[in-house]
């Protein structure tokens, strides 16, 4: 009888890591654990990107050019034309804009400080150490990997949900959304992204 229940339990045992197997091996899921390695290891990444800071009754758009280089980033305004040349220098937790005594001021999106300015490595931060919720291979005209980073304690559509999509093949980070309580308060579309 012992060595019944005995075999009954190492069947069981196998089953549940065969189950668990099927979990870990998702293809998505084992892309996304890459390419969140890579940018952990990454020192250095330089990408342009078209950003929309919806707050509700005011929509801004914006296209930067952004580059972090160990501990600063470093965001340049290209678009639009009248506020061109603004640069913010991240540090840390400070930042500085500076352009000969012009600034721009838009408000903070959540109570957090999120800015259309703090976006940008908000969401590559998400790629970094953000708590993944899904992980799904997009098919279409252009395959992508979508993740989705949330906090695991809060029920989807509230709090700050972070959703990025990477090429599959050269884990460059192509689209990034933030939302609200399920309100998308910044849209971002990245090109020319390379890191190192």
């Amino acid at each position: 009888m012992g060595k019944v229940r005995f075999c009954a339990l190492m069947i069981t045992a196998l089953l549940l890591t065969g189950c668990s197997g099927s979990i870990v091996g998702n293809e998505a899921e084992e892309l996304a654990l890459q390419i969140r390695g890579e940018y952990l290891a990454m020192e250095r990444y330089a990408l342009n990107a078209d950003i929309t800071a919806d707050y509700g009754q005011r929509v801004y758009e914006f296209t930067l050019a952004a580059a972090m280089n160990g501990e600063e980033t470093t965001l340049t305004i290209i678009q639009p034309e009248a506020v061109a040349g603004v640069t913010a220098r991240i540090v840390g937790e400070d930042s500085i804009l500076e352009y000969e005594g012009l600034s721009l001021e838009t408000g903070p999106l959540d109570e957090e400080g999120l800015s259309p300015v703090s976006a940008l490595p908000a969401l590559v931060e998400a790629a970094r150490t953000g708590y993944m919720t899904e992980c799904v291979l997009e098919e279409g005209e252009q395959p992508l990997l979508r993740i989705r980073c949330a906090d695991p304690e809060q029920p989807p559509g509230t709090g700050r949900e972070v959703t990025l999509w990477f090429h599959p093949d050269t884990h460059a980070l192509i689209q990034g959304e933030i939302s609200i309580d399920g309100m998308r308060v910044i849209g971002c579309v990245c090109t020319d992204f390379t890191k190192g």
